[in-house]
């Protein structure tokens, strides 16, 4: 497993249920203008569903939200800003695209973390083994396992998502080729 830091220690960013991708987590129109550098998205993320996010959120931050976080079409914009803000996701549930979405994009996230909201209220300082699974509320001294993303896939958000998965892929082939050449 790659030397990635799977534990999260920072601000909870409580949400509630059914926060959209489009226009909740991110503007439409940086999804309809094809818009992927992290950069641009970070000054946008959660900008229709809560303007003062981007000014409070520091790297080791997690988002704790309810249940069918990322609903509707799952677009990558959200988790690419998150993933370059250091920030986490632990949510009550997530459709199966957005998962994959997730995954994609090399975010740490756990889902299908039943009462997650019930442990946090916003501001709450908070702490997450991705890795693990282990989730603890300096605040108020609450602590919870929930299930970590099954290995494959963990090895893969490691990488850094499907880009990483194809950087290696790719290094490994021409270093083979290299090999055979000798």
């Amino acid at each position: 497993m790659n030397e990635m830091n799977w534990k999260l220690s920072g601000v909870c960013h409580k949400f509630g249920d059914d926060i959209r991708h489009d226009n909740g987590l991110m503007p439409f129109k940086y999804v309809s203008d094809r818009v992927y550098d992290p950069d641009v998205l970070i000054e946008h993320l959660c900008e229709d569903e809560r303007p003062d996010l981007r000014s409070r959120v520091k790297a080791g931050d997690i988002i704790v939200a309810g249940k069918n976080f990322g609903k509707g079409k799952p677009h990558v914009q959200a988790y690419i800003a998150m993933r370059r803000l250091g920030m986490g996701v632990l949510c009550e549930s997530m459709p199966f695209l957005t998962y994959r979405a997730a995954v994609g994009c090399g975010l740490l996230f756990l889902s299908d973390c039943a009462g997650v909201t019930e442990l946090v209220t916003d501001g709450d300082k908070i702490e997450v083994d991705f890795l693990a699974g282990d989730f603890v509320n300096h605040t108020t001294g609450v602590s919870r396992q929930f299930a970590p993303l099954p290995d494959g896939l963990r090895d893969m958000v490691a990488l850094g998502g499907t880009t990483g998965v194809l950087r290696k892929w790719w290094e490994e082939r021409k270093a083979a080729e290299a090999a055979l050449a000798v």
